[in-house]
């Protein structure tokens, strides 16, 4: 604790006692605070005491005062959780509902018709035996097939019975009949689509098809 300190100047003269208030004045502007004590003795002659109190002193706290509070310390810093991720199927469920695509009818391929290379009229009947074909083939009797006196081999034709409008398309893979007026010889199963196999022989009309 420090003491208090004063100093103690004694002035004779009214213009001593000026000089020690414009020192007053000048420590005032300053921003010393101090305490001016004029006093005066016994003596005839004027004597002005003026008495320096230092500005500050160093306070020590007062007994039974509240002594400062601990600064507070610095609160543990909060670390961010990790922000929840959205995902794939909750990011689609925000966004704007579209209507499902309706099934678009399917389109059915159409065959582009068989261009008639030939057309004409003639007799034509059918059999059923044999081992061979004039192309190497075993016969079948069964297949669609036929026999031609001068088409390529594997030829498609087609056969119409003009009575009933029944059709059938063969192809020719043998060489026959070999009897005049007769230009085609099928097989028991091509000639039972397009007539009974009783007639025997019949007139068709036919179309080569490229």
């Amino acid at each position: 604790m420090a003491g208090k300190h004063s100093r103690t100047r004694i002035f004779s003269s009214p213009a001593g006692i000026a000089a020690t208030a414009a020192v007053g004045v000048a420590l005032a502007v300053g921003g010393t605070v101090g305490a001016v004590q004029l006093t005066s003795g016994s003596d005839p002659a004027e004597q002005a005491a003026l008495e320096f109190a230092p500005t500050t002193a160093a306070s020590s706290p007062t007994p039974g005062s509240p002594t400062a509070a601990p600064s507070a310390s610095a609160s543990p810093s909060v670390t961010a959780s990790p922000s929840p991720t959205r995902s794939q199927q909750a990011a689609s469920r925000s966004r704007a509902r579209t209507a499902s695509p309706k099934p678009s009818p399917t389109v059915k391929k159409t065959k582009a018709a068989a261009k008639v290379l030939e057309s004409g009229s003639c007799g034509a009947s059918f059999y059923s035996d044999g081992q061979l074909t004039a192309n190497g083939e075993s016969f079948n009797p069964d297949a669609l097939t036929a026999a031609h006196k001068t088409l390529p081999f594997n030829t498609k034709v087609r056969v119409t019975n003009p009575a009933n409008g029944k059709s059938v398309t063969v192809r020719i893979n043998d060489r026959g009949p070999f009897i005049d007026g007769r230009c085609l010889d099928l097989s028991r199963a091509a000639f039972a689509t397009i007539a009974s196999v009783d007639v025997g022989a019949l007139t068709v009309r036919y179309e080569v098809l490229g």
